[in-house]
């Protein structure tokens, strides 16, 4: 699959805006500052590797963490991993934008109209 061209990746729902909460350094969750965040991919990759590699009590521990993401957010975080850097092969310089918004969203929208 050509990738290449991609500007930018927008990544959206529980992993991924967990990463970036993980990227952003934050303490606690903040949909206000994780939506529309604008990170590399590399930041994005090491962020998801930090979770992957964390121990489920680590996990736990960190405030942004949803309690139901704790086991779960390795697999997440792995596929992520991947998929940018599979970007990252045809696209060096794309950029990630996470949404708080996700395809519910959009459907509800499309219905509404």
């Amino acid at each position: 699959m050509d990738l290449s061209g991609i500007a930018t990746v927008v990544g959206l729902a529980g992993s991924i805006t967990t990463i970036t909460a993980q990227a952003l350094d934050l303490t606690a969750y903040e949909p206000d500052r994780i939506h529309l965040a604008k990170l590399s991919p590399e930041a994005h990759r090491e962020s998801a590797l930090a979770l992957l590699h964390a121990t489920t009590t680590e996990r736990a521990a960190l405030g942004y963490m949803h309690p139901g993401r704790v086991d779960v957010i390795g697999a997440g975080a792995l596929v992520w991993h991947e998929v940018l850097g599979r970007v990252l092969e045809s696209s060096p310089d794309a950029q990630v934008v996470t949404s708080e918004h996700d395809i519910l969203d959009g459907i509800a929208l499309s219905c509404a109209e």
